[in-house]
């Protein structure tokens, strides 16, 4: 019981930490994430089928590596660009679980691909016009771990209400 209580608690720390590396990314977001749904799952407040963290765990892994490679920053040294497509996928991802749960993840993408959009039309995204390959390597970029790591925290939540 207390071991179950503490893996629940400190899976929503990680979920929680998840959610500010969203927008503040200083390190990759989908690891706490990851952390924080094994711990859902080691807590049985939420069970998960294997292929769940099969598929999340290579996503992570995929992830880890795009953040590897990437360049570091942008290329006017402001990361404006992750709360407008944080935003997005975090309001994509709530849209996607009121229509129904399996469409979550379409949510999730379409959330941050319209926050990409949202942010091209600021000045410090006029580089990133949507006719220019900019967008598609910055949505790669910068877009895939966010729709990792928002599909991990959405995964956690519906765990959550739709219990055993």
């Amino acid at each position: 019981m207390t071991l179950s209580l503490f893996l629940l608690i400190l899976g929503i720390i990680l979920m929680l930490a998840s959610l500010v590396l969203v927008i503040k990314p200083w390190w990759v977001a989908a690891v706490p994430a990851y952390a924080g749904l094994c711990c859902f799952h080691w807590s049985t407040a939420a069970t998960f089928p294997t292929w769940i963290f099969m598929f999340y765990g290579a996503a992570t892994l995929m992830v880890m590596g795009i953040r590897y490679l990437s360049p570091k920053g942008e290329p006017d040294g402001k990361t404006t660009g992750n709360l407008y497509l944080g935003l997005g996928a975090l309001m994509g991802c709530l849209l996607g679980m009121i229509v129904d749960a399996r469409f979550m993840v379409l949510g999730t993408i379409i959330g941050t691909v319209m926050g990409q959009l949202a942010f091209t039309r600021t000045p410090g995204g006029k580089w990133l016009r949507f006719p220019k390959s900019n967008f598609i390597q910055y949505l790669c970029a910068k877009g895939l771990p966010i729709v990792v790591a928002v599909a991990m925290i959405g995964l956690a939540v519906e765990g959550f209400v739709y219990l055993k």
